[in-house]
């Protein structure tokens, strides 16, 4: 129905003395205006208003603070100073994380299997911190000790330490080294990054996103060693995760993606149809 609709417009249009081209033209138009409007619809899907925003200020050369205390996977307080004589990989997250969290320290563990040109332990090591009060140290204890599973080389455990803390202590340190979050419901919104520390406890540099090539890992470690501080390259820092108020989940956010996709086929086919359109006229 909807061809022969189109044929008796288009017939309707050469009689009035609207050429082929231009019949395409208005065609496209009404097709690119309602993927527009489609897309937009999608992206203004309504999220629960909070306040600040999320993402890294990135803190290069600063110094965190090392009399910060947070408490061990055995129940025991420890200071970054205690904890921190030796270039360090931070990460921060929570460990009931529905969304980036697992992933991205899953992916860690696969790059430091990796890495065999330096030794974790002596040259390295991990931090990961939760900023979430109500995870304890059993939880952190519990993951630890799955992710150690996940490594495949010689990897002590104390070379890869879980710790959790008090709003006031894990948000300081969040804040020394700009990771920046928000509370949604029961969840959070966070970036995925993660923030290599030298032996005294200055940024030295920022590695973005949920999967990190062992070369790069290493070379940041390396540099750390020196006390060099490296701008970063790449700050691409996709957020693919929203919060869904009713399922109290995070959901990979697919309307962006999907209104470029279909701006982008709408303007395929619109070339499809004008050059189709010239060679008919030819």
């Amino acid at each position: 129905m909807g061809s022969s609709v189109a044929s008796r417009n288009w017939v309707y249009g050469h009689r009035q003395g609207i050429s082929l081209r231009g019949f395409l033209r208005q065609c496209a138009s009404v097709l690119a205006l309602s993927v527009l409007l489609g897309s937009v619809s999608l992206a203004q899907k309504p999220e629960p208003p909070t306040p600040g925003r999320v993402g890294i200020d990135e803190k290069l050369g600063e110094q965190i603070p090392l009399d910060l205390r947070l408490v061990d996977e055995r129940g025991q307080s420890v200071s970054l100073r205690q904890l921190i004589d030796k270039p360090t990989v931070l990460t921060l997250n929570y460990f009931r994380c529905p969304g980036i969290c697992t992933p991205m320290l899953t992916n860690l563990a696969a790059t430091l299997n990796k890495i065999i040109d330096i030794e974790p332990g002596k040259d390295f090591q991990v931090l990961t911190v939760s900023f979430d009060s109500r995870d304890t140290p059993q939880i952190a204890a519990g993951k630890r000790e799955n992710y150690l599973k996940l490594l495949k080389r010689p990897f002590p455990p104390a070379a890869w330490r879980f710790l959790t803390g008090d709003n006031a202590s894990t948000r300081a340190l969040a804040d020394a080294v700009g990771f920046e979050l928000k509370k949604q419901g029961e969840d959070y919104m966070h970036p995925g990054a993660i923030v290599v520390l030298s032996p005294e406890g200055r940024v030295t540099r920022y590695m973005y996103g949920i999967t990190f090539l062992p070369s790069d890992l290493q070379m940041a470690v390396g540099e750390a060693s020196k006390g060099l501080v490296r701008p970063t390259i790449s700050k691409a820092l996709a957020f693919c995760y929203s919060y869904d108020p009713e399922g109290r989940t995070y959901v990979f956010n697919i309307t962006r993606l999907a209104g470029s996709i279909f701006m982008l086929a709408a303007g395929v086919f619109v070339a499809v149809l004008v050059f189709k359109g010239r060679r008919r006229a030819m």
